[in-house]
């Protein structure tokens, strides 16, 4: 067993917002110019049509034209996760095929949320949807959104499909990371920005963040320093991103209402949110832009 999972989709994820127009519509020029800053400022992989991409509020045909426009103007040059994941089998194996049809290099996938399915019944669905296409699946563990935890004793069973190679951890239960960790193959990227250098440090891929759709290059320098040899430069920089971490993920706002709001007011494509969700307001925006200048103005080393 290696101490460290060959990351499948790169190191550094960002788990890309979907920018609307004005209108609300498909900003696919915006999404494609996002996208080729994402890559070019260090992001390894995109992650299209998570929760952070909105996905409950996009449609089928919405989600396959993002991963279509984005792939073409990425290229090569990163891997593309499609997120899929319904509350619905069915649905989501419909979206797997669209997925692949449309050029994702993988699939993030999320528990089946609000029925509160038994483990042996999200085990069945996680089976059923990597049998579907012929892409690698990341699981998604968030059982704060979803209502049910993917067990580790569920996530031993389901390391064994030669399709199922990661995980997306936002369980908050580092014991039972280690534990699945100790045991299979399958790539841990946490889903937590506060958690990047935590997680790598104990045998983890890399990360799928919110937070680096506005600070791409400096999450990738916290496992760049890391892996560099330098953990005590890592730990600094992860302190660093701490205070926009905290104003983005824990302040009550969902990650996607404030990244849009962080992007906008830098002027990077964003656009607004979809109902239910609501714009920040300006003192939520301001705060976030001062939090931003603040880091990028930080020392590069010391």
């Amino acid at each position: 067993m290696t101490s460290r999972r060959t990351p499948p989709f790169g190191r550094a994820l960002c788990a890309m917002i979907t920018p609307f127009t004005d209108e609300g519509l498909l900003d696919l020029d915006g999404a494609q110019r996002l996208a080729d800053r994402l890559v070019s400022e260090g992001c390894d992989g995109l992650v299209l049509s998570g929760t952070t991409g909105e996905s409950p509020t996009t449609t089928d045909a919405e989600k396959s034209a993002l991963v279509r426009a984005v792939a073409d103007a990425v290229g090569d040059r990163a891997a593309i996760v499609a997120g899929i994941g319904t509350a619905d089998t069915r649905h989501t194996t419909e979206l797997a095929l669209e997925a692949e049809k449309a050029g994702a290099d993988g699939l993030l996938v999320v528990t089946p949320y609000y029925s509160r399915p038994p483990q042996d019944a999200v085990e069945a669905h996680f089976r059923v949807i990597a049998d579907a296409s012929g892409l690698p699946l990341a699981l998604y563990d968030i059982p704060g959104r979803t209502g049910t935890r993917i067990e580790p004793e569920t996530m031993l069973r389901l390391a064994g499909h030669p399709r199922i190679v990661a995980v997306k951890d936002c369980a908050y239960d580092l014991l039972g990371t280690q534990k699945v960790l100790a045991a299979t193959e399958l790539a841990y990227y946490t889903g937590c920005d506060e958690y990047v250098l935590a997680m790598y440090a104990i045998g983890g891929a890399g990360y799928i963040s919110t937070v680096a759709n506005v600070i791409p290059c400096h999450f990738r320098s916290i496992l760049d320093a890391f892996e560099g040899g330098d953990p005590d430069e890592a730990i600094r920089l992860q302190q660093l991103t701490i205070p926009l971490t905290e104003l983005m993920m824990g302040s009550g706002l969902p990650g996607s209402v404030t990244a849009k709001a962080l992007l906008g007011a830098l002027g990077l494509p964003a656009g607004p949110v979809r109902a239910p969700l609501r714009p920040a307001g300006r003192e939520t925006v301001d705060g976030l832009r001062t939090a931003y200048e603040r880091l990028v103005a930080a020392p590069a080393g010391v």
